[in-house]
């Protein structure tokens, strides 16, 4: 089990009038999240590299120092990391840029441009003094610098944009066009090909021109593997219209298409950020009371009449680093609500998939077992 807050919060517990709420959720309403890129530190550290008990593996880094191989990353133990954890991609670079001009300016002999992530890493290893008394900064370039080299070699910025149209638009005709596209372009690995190819099967399942079948020979003319082949439908098996309670993709009512529209109206710098993890809108419903019991059965002593204090949140099939940060915002605008996020695991894209192929092998050996008992039961 993940818990994904400090540990000193959760237990906390504070005097309310109306008693905590658990709300338990099921990873398949929402297999959309845990499949796009993130560009929020936390989250993108997770996606790229993988956190794992808070430790960070630097060792396939190029020309990586023996120091940094593995790094922590703790918001109780580094305050930077703490500041930063929920700010954009951009932000980071900048405050780290920041920092270290500080630094600069109490050393004027020392002083040397900074204008990109290379300058940074080459100032951190001609400065011992500086790598001794910011190793925690050390880190960070280190970190910022493997995240940049990734988002170009995997051309990250185009394949992101195009997730987010596929998660947060309804123009089917653009979306396969841009799929259909990026498919053909060789920076984009079999990995990413196959996340794009998983989202329109996810988003465009049942519609009228469906063209899922073109972009499955799309990705075997590419090179791509047979078992992220194969994932495309076991994804759609988890998530699917079928399975999810959900309407992951079509706003409500008007209040949702305005705020859809407006959103649409920000501009360039949040076309990366669009998205919002569906447990946004869930929670909202919960605190303002217009949760549908038939979809969120309530057990309790009485009916669920009062608005909620503290809400604990559990995702069976495991939470993610951009629902953290969909929480933490909540946290931050709701005033008199506590939420807590839980769940089996923390994902990023790989290990949800893994979890997809484990669930859809466990359901085939279930129904062959039932096959097998029946069979047995005639003789």
């Amino acid at each position: 089990m993940q818990v994904i807050t400090k540990e000193y919060e959760l237990f906390e517990f504070r005097r309310t009038e109306v008693p905590p709420l658990l709300l338990i959720l099921d990873r398949c309403d929402d297999a959309i999240t845990p499949l796009l890129n993130q560009w929020t530190y936390q989250a993108m550290v997770h996606e790229l590299l993988g956190i794992n008990n808070n430790r960070i593996d630097l060792s396939r880094v190029p020309g990586i120092s023996k120091d940094l191989r593995e790094v922590v990353l703790s918001a109780e133990n580094d305050e930077f990391y703490a500041n930063n954890m929920y700010l954009n991609f951009a932000e980071i670079g900048s405050n780290i840029k920041n920092l270290m001009e500080d630094f600069q300016k109490k050393k004027p002999k020392e002083q040397q441009k900074l204008e990109s992530i290379a300058d940074m890493k080459a100032f951190v290893e001609n400065y011992p003094q500086f790598k001794k008394m910011s190793g925690t900064v050390s880190k960070h370039v280190t970190v910022v610098g493997e995240l940049s080299r990734l988002v170009s070699e995997r051309n990250l910025l185009e394949v992101s944009e195009v997730e987010q149209e596929l998660a947060c638009q309804n123009d089917h005709s653009s979306a396969l066009q841009n799929v259909k596209r990026l498919l053909q372009n060789p920076k984009v690995t079999e990995f990413d090909a196959a996340r794009l190819v998983m989202l329109y099967a996810l988003h465009y399942e049942r519609h009228s021109s469906n063209s899922l079948p073109g972009l499955m020979m799309d990705l075997r003319n590419k090179g791509v593997s047979e078992k992220y082949r194969k994932l495309v439908s076991a994804l759609v098996e988890y998530g699917g219209k079928r399975v999810r309670g959900s309407d992951l993709f079509s706003p409500k009512d008007a209040v949702a298409i305005t705020k859809q529209f407006l959103k649409g109206l920000k501009g360039v710098e949040n076309v990366y950020t669009q998205h919002q993890p569906f447990l946004h809108e869930t929670l909202d419903h919960l605190i303002k009371g217009k949760l549908k019991e038939n979809l969120y059965p309530y057990l309790g002593p009485s009916t669920l009449r009062d608005r909620p204090q503290d809400i604990i949140v559990f995702v069976i099939g495991g939470a993610t680093y951009e629902e953290a940060l969909t929480v933490y915002n909540l946290n931050r605008t709701t005033p008199g609500v506590r939420i807590v996020l839980g769940g089996t695991t923390v994902h990023n894209t790989k290990s949800f998939l893994e979890e997809v192929l484990a669930s859809g092998l466990h359901s085939r050996n279930k129904e062959s077992s039932q096959v097998m008992s029946r069979s047995t039961s005639r003789r």
